[in-house]
């Protein structure tokens, strides 16, 4: 009777070393040899959850978009926990020039990001011996993860040696075709076009952005320095990847609220979040580029659909995108949707909401489904472009400090595996 639960313990627990060791106490427990107490002792010691791998990467995360959050869900990948570290704005300052974002904002896009899960604020711009050390020690990190474009100092030499030195170093892919740099160089574009030619403003420049192409009055020497236009390629993997992949359950609550959503910003993430807290399921629209073009003028979007649509979707508070929703929320719309809520925050680009006539909500409002929300913050997409353009020149300078590197990044780029 022993060797037959002898044999069947050891059939199930083949196939690794704890299991083995279990198996080896239970057949001594088994056979008497072997208290109650330990056996069980041993036996939970076994079976306890190994230590989660916990990552760390850092960054400035200004102008946040969606190469950043791609960034953050690779590292996280890499782990169990993934852990961040925001860049101070006196750090940024000494390394790459003026941030358009400050810290607090770049802390709630950050925290805003659903692949993070947990946040460092005031972190250095590079990995010191000291701060590598509070990282293994306080926070438990066991790999620093940064992308494979160069992160160099100042004085030359490379922000990650230490990390690479101590063999706790890991790299991921850079996302191609957008980086703060390209952001800050449209704006700066659409400043100069506008200054430039009054008939070049009435054309879009994010139909130029969004077929790679430059400005051809600025194509050439210092005066395009910094307005590299994005060259980024949509493909459905990429929504995929950064999509949840749910519907709402069967009675869920669903919250539908829509924009143009372009420079993504701190005052999204709140409004988001706000939204989300009304419901189960939060479903949001995104306005196509012509749309966006028609209401807010010839230079807007800054950011293309797709782009805009990842960085939504990559937003913790977001459950599902509509990609290119429609101006007017119909009934249709709240029909197939099964909407329960439509709401707007009081701080927008323009007050549509507001308007008798030509009231995108006029089919919720009537239905007395239709909400106005206070925003937490007082921030729009004119506010960021704002700031570029009150800090015109310090901008500018940035952008040409930082296009040697990113022009050297692109003439040696070579293929990377994963992302």
């Amino acid at each position: 009777m022993v060797w037959e639960k002898e044999k069947i313990v050891g059939s199930c627990l083949v196939g690794g070393a704890a299991f083995a060791v279990g198996a080896s106490f239970l057949h001594l427990f088994l056979k008497g040899e072997l208290p109650l107490g330990l056996g069980l002792g041993l036996g939970l010691i076994s079976l306890r959850k190994r230590k989660p791998v916990r990552v760390y990467m850092d960054g400035c995360f200004d102008m946040m978009h969606y190469g950043h959050c791609n960034a953050l869900r690779q590292a996280r990948a890499l782990g169990d926990q993934l852990v961040v570290g925001v860049v101070s704005d006196e750090e940024i300052i000494a390394n790459k020039g003026p941030p358009v974002t400050p810290l607090h904002e770049r802390m709630i896009m950050v925290k805003a990001v659903k692949w993070v899960d947990e946040v460092i604020s005031d972190a250095p711009y590079a990995i010191t011996e000291d701060f590598m050390k509070k990282l293994f020690d306080e926070y438990q990190i066991d790999y620093i993860i940064h992308g494979d474009d160069p992160c160099v100092l100042p004085d030359g030499t490379d922000a990650y040696a230490h990390a690479k030195k101590a063999g706790r170093y890991k790299q991921i892919k850079r996302t191609e075709g957008v980086s703060s740099t390209d952001i800050v160089g449209r704006m700066l574009l659409c400043v100069r076009e506008r200054s430039v030619s009054s008939e070049h403003s009435r054309s879009s420049l994010q139909r130029q952005f969004s077929h790679g192409h430059n400005s051809p009055k600025f194509d050439d020497g210092a005066s395009n320095a910094g307005t590299r236009v994005s060259h980024f390629l949509p493909t459905s993997r990429r929504i995929v990847q950064f999509s949840n992949g749910k519907g709402p359950g069967p009675d869920a609550r669903i919250i539908y609220i829509d924009g143009a959503f372009d420079l993504f910003h701190a005052g999204h993430v709140e409004i988001l979040r706000q939204a989300r807290e009304l419901g189960d399921f939060l479903l949001v629209g995104i306005h196509n580029d012509q749309t966006v073009s028609a209401k807010r003028g010839a230079h807007r979007p800054i950011m293309n659909l797709h782009e805009r649509s990842l960085s939504v979707l990559a937003c913790r508070y977001v459950d599902e995108v509509i990609i290119g929703a429609p101006w007017e929320v119909s009934r249709d719309t709240i029909t197939t949707f099964d909407i329960s809520l439509v709401v707007h925050g009081t701080v927008a680009e323009s007050d549509d909401f507001q308007k008798e006539e030509d009231n995108p909500y006029s089919v919720p409002i009537s239905m007395g489904i239709f909400q106005i929300l206070e925003s937490p913050l007082d921030i729009t997409t004119s506010t960021i472009i704002r700031r570029i353009v009150a800090n015109h020149e310090a901008y500018q300078k940035r952008n040409l400090k930082k296009e040697a590197s990113e022009k050297k990044y692109y003439e040696q780029k070579s293929f990377v595996t994963g992302d």
